[in-house]
This record gives C-alpha cells, structure tokens and sequence, in this order.
C-alpha cells in the first residue's frame, strides 16, 4: 500500500487485491508499513487525510481487507500492513429485519452492505456507557464490530423478554438459538 504522500487514496486502491467476496486477511501476515491518515469515526464515516471518503464502493473495498489485531486497527494486503484510526467500531448496524419462522432470527445490515444474523459465531454484546445506559454491538467478522445504532437498539429493546442466565434473572434478547443478556432484569423494571 502507499503510504500518505506516495500515491495517496489512489496509490492505496491500485495495491488492494481485486477478488469478489471478502479476501482472506486472517491468512495474511505482511510487514508493518506505517500508520496513514485514514480514520473511522464514531459515526461511521470514513476519512482520508481528514477529508470524509464520500464513494461508497470504496470505503466498501477498504473495509473489505480491515483488519484488528489486539486493540489496533489495520488495512492490508498480502504484501503491506498500514494502521489506521477507529474512533468506536468500525461499522455500524443499520438495519435490522426479524424472522419469527421456527425461532426469532435477527439479521442485521451493516453501513458497508454486509448482512449479518445475530447467533451462533454473531455475538451481540452491551457495554455500560458512564452514564448509565448500554451500547449495542454486533460481531460482524474478524473480530471487527457493528456499533447498533441508537434506533435500533430500541427495536431491540422492544423485542427483549427476560431468562435466567447462571442463577440470575436477566434482560436481554434472543436470536438464533442464543440469548444476549442486556442487563440484570430488575434494572431494567426500574426504568420501565
């Protein structure tokens, strides 16, 4: 990949694998380059020498060969590794469709097109914010995360029921075959 300066956004296109579906990241293990100006902020925008990346099929194509590893963040190809910034997660879920055919399913479609249900290898997880409140993520791929965002955390909220989860009453919500706990479910009747 180019770094800033060498080519830039193009220089970073030209070096990406041109194959259909999700490349192999996971497999690859190239050498450290450098960090570029490229950002994901908690919004879910993409920016590029601070400057919002506004083609779609491009941020699709970066987010495609995204890559964490421990805390960091990385674009790579076979042959180069350049680190990148990422505010929150790297994705959002955007959407959120319900299938109550044998047992609740709930997929989700994320602000670069990736479809995912929640369940088996799809954790939904919910961290305590310092106010109080929870933030929703959804496992995507790879280790990398959907932020779901505030209106569909609602839906969820909606759909939630409560479970006994390791001898305490939780609140939380159920998607193919897997229960997600929110909360301890007598924190929740308090805000109710």
């Amino acid at each position: 990949m180019a770094k800033a300066g060498q080519g830039g956004l193009e220089g970073i296109v030209a070096a990406l694998p041109k194959a259909k579906g999700l490349p192999p990241v996971d497999k690859w293990s190239p050498p450290f380059c450098d960090d570029i100006d490229m950002r994901i902020a908690a919004d879910g925008t993409w920016h590029y020498q601070k400057t919002p990346i506004g083609r779609p099929a491009l941020v699709k194509l970066f987010a495609s060969v995204l890559k964490r590893e421990g805390e960091k963040y990385f674009l790579v190809t076979p042959v180069e590794k350049v680190g990148i910034a990422v505010e929150d997660a790297p994705f959002l879920a955007v959407e959120m469709s319900v299938d109550r055919k044998k047992q609740q399913a709930l997929t989700f479609r994320t602000n670069v097109d990736d479809v995912v249900t929640a369940g088996p290898g799809h954790a939904l997880r919910f961290e305590q914010e310092a106010s109080g409140g929870l933030r929703p993520y959804l496992h995507v791929r790879r280790d990398l995360w959907a932020k779901v965002t505030r209106a569909l955390f609602y839906d969820l909220v909606e759909l939630g029921d409560e479970r006994d989860v390791d001898g305490r009453r939780m609140f939380g919500i159920a998607s193919a075959g897997e229960f997600f706990p929110m909360a301890e479910a007598s924190a929740v009747r308090e805000f109710a």
